[in-house]
């Protein structure tokens, strides 16, 4: 009997010293994600090695000879241009404007000056205003993308503080400058072959930027670290994906493009499906939806910048699923993903709370109780009790947003309702696709 009592004590003790951390405002810390290495792709299985050091070589040559043109354009002794005028870029390269504003002054200059800002590899930088002036000879090819609120051990810090987002998918770059071009050379006969080049150029980045997966990185050539990552942030790889099937179609404004090229577009898009498809996060033997971004080499979700934690994402995983099911003939496998992802999202939504305040409110951003409101869904879920989570500058994890630093609570968009319109798609597409 006194060695049960012991026993009792011991587990009691044991219950008191856990409980503080489970309740506790950290509940995790984020470890930075890893870069595409070497070392790594020799722990690959033998069959996979070749595809990977082939892709690590091809990057590792483009971004010199990125930079060796950049030096070749600079004369010694003179004075660098200013750096590239910053801006919102989607804004800056409408795509919906009619057909024959693309012949207008205004959309020839932004055309003239997306081609001066396409790197040697073929991409584009982020967050350029192409409605500023025209890169010239020896100007960097990206405004400045570093970290305006740097912290200890920052993962969004570059290898080299002058040299990055040289050629990306984030913020919509890239894709958004090869469908603005093909809608300038429609518009535009004189400067068509121009812009066709550009066009081909671009698509060729998109091909070379692949991993040997299916997935794209958010920065190529590659840059380490997250960005090294298969990137469903800012929609990288559907877009991509999306181009690329229109470039494989032969319709205009893609009609030029040589049958070839068409046909490895194709190729890149369905390889890109598959990768979506595999990266789906399955818990439990039950398939989920994905995360910000998934290890290139083992797709396993990964981490990105300090406050971005290793979770289920349901803005990215919402737009992974309309883009699922827009696509015309789904196979079996696309429609169990579709079901699978829809139901996850369904059964984590938020009712009766709304997301409210801001910066200039004392309380900060903070969920409140409200009658009637709803679907609300938090921005990040735990992988371990698929229960929200939320990140901090200093990679502190927590399970409350309230937390957080002002900063961080404030600057960021913790709550919100984009993965409705993904159930509104599902309510038509599950009359049609619906397996039985």
């Amino acid at each position: 009997m006194p060695s049960v009592m012991k026993i009792c004590v011991w587990v009691l003790a044991l219950n008191l010293a856990l409980l503080p951390s489970l309740h506790a405002s950290v509940i995790g810390t984020s470890k930075p994600a890893e870069a595409i290495t070497a070392d790594r792709i020799a722990e690959l299985p033998s069959k996979d090695r070749a595809a990977w050091s082939a892709y690590l070589e091809r990057s590792q040559k483009q971004r010199q000879a990125d930079q060796a043109t950049l030096a070749a354009e600079r004369k010694p002794g003179a004075p660098l241009s200013p750096i590239a005028k910053e801006g919102f870029a989607g804004r800056s390269m409408p795509l919906d404007r009619p057909s024959a504003w693309y012949a207008s002054p205004e959309a020839q200059h932004i055309a003239q000056t997306i081609l001066s800002f396409q790197t040697p590899a073929g991409g584009w930088s982020k967050n350029l205003d192409m409605t500023g002036p025209v890169r010239v000879p020896g100007q960097g090819y990206t405004t400045d993308n570093l970290n305006q609120h740097p912290s200890p051990s920052d993962f969004d810090t570059p290898r080299d503080l002058k040299w990055n987002y040289v050629g990306t998918l984030d913020n919509d770059a890239t894709t958004t400058e090869i469908r603005f071009l093909a809608l300038a050379a429609s518009a535009a006969p004189e400067h068509a072959q121009q812009y066709k080049a550009s066009i081909l150029k671009g698509i060729h980045y998109l091909l070379h930027a692949q991993f040997p997966n299916g997935g794209w990185p958010q920065v190529w050539p590659l840059e380490g670290g997250y960005h090294d990552g298969i990137t469903y942030n800012d929609n990288a790889v559907t877009q991509a994906a999306e181009l690329l099937t229109a470039v494989s179609s032969g319709q205009p404004p893609y009609a030029f493009v040589p049958a070839d090229l068409r046909r490895q577009s194709a190729a890149a898009a369905a390889h890109a499906l598959d990768c979506i498809l595999r990266t789906q996060v399955v818990l439990q033997g039950h398939r989920t939806i994905w995360a910000q971004q998934h290890d290139a080499l083992t797709l396993a979700p990964t981490t990105a910048r300090n406050y971005e934690p290793i979770a289920l994402a349901t803005g990215e995983s919402a737009a992974l699923l309309i883009y699922l099911m827009q696509i015309p003939h789904p196979s079996p496998q696309v429609v169990a993903s579709v079901e699978a992802g829809v139901a996850w999202l369904k059964s984590h939504a938020i009712y009766g709370q709304q997301w409210i305040g801001g910066r200039e409110t004392s309380e900060g951003r903070h969920l409140v109780p409200a009658s009637g409101a709803g679907p609300l869904w938090s921005r990040y879920y735990s992988i371990q009790t698929e229960q929200p989570i939320f990140g901090d500058r200093d990679k502190t994890i927590h399970d409350t947003v309230t937390e957080l630093s002002a900063e961080r609570r404030n600057g960021y968009q913790w709550y919100g309702n984009g993965p409705q319109k993904a159930l509104e798609d599902y309510a038509a597409w599950n009359n049609r696709h619906a397996s039985k």
